[in-house]
């Protein structure tokens, strides 16, 4: 599974990033991560899930039509400090909303 994680910049992105692959690899789960940023964000084509920082809330109804035509799960993170958001909850997110878009 491919996941792509947006913030405003894409620092915030990259440290979620981080702590999603450990989760992932504690788990066996196979993913691969990018972090990214929303304003940079071309294309969601082989992208299965779109993880949206908490703070881009406002963002999310414009990437969800985006992400409709690629059949990309669209997902917020929690409106948390990246250093407070661990991993195993943005995998949550992650595997449930991919779960939803079956």
């Amino acid at each position: 599974m491919r996941i792509m994680v947006v913030c405003g910049a894409g620092a915030s992105s990259t440290f979620v990033a981080v702590k999603l692959r450990s989760a992932a690899r504690m788990r066996g789960e196979d993913v691969v991560v990018e972090p990214g940023s929303a304003s940079e964000l071309e294309s969601l084509a082989g992208i299965d899930v779109l993880l949206v920082g908490g703070h881009l809330e406002a963002a999310v109804p414009a990437l969800r039509q985006r992400a409709a035509a690629t059949g990309t799960a669209v997902a917020l993170l929690p409106a948390v400090s990246p250093a407070a958001l661990d991993g195993d909850t943005a995998l949550d997110l992650a595997l449930n909303a991919k779960a939803a878009a079956l």
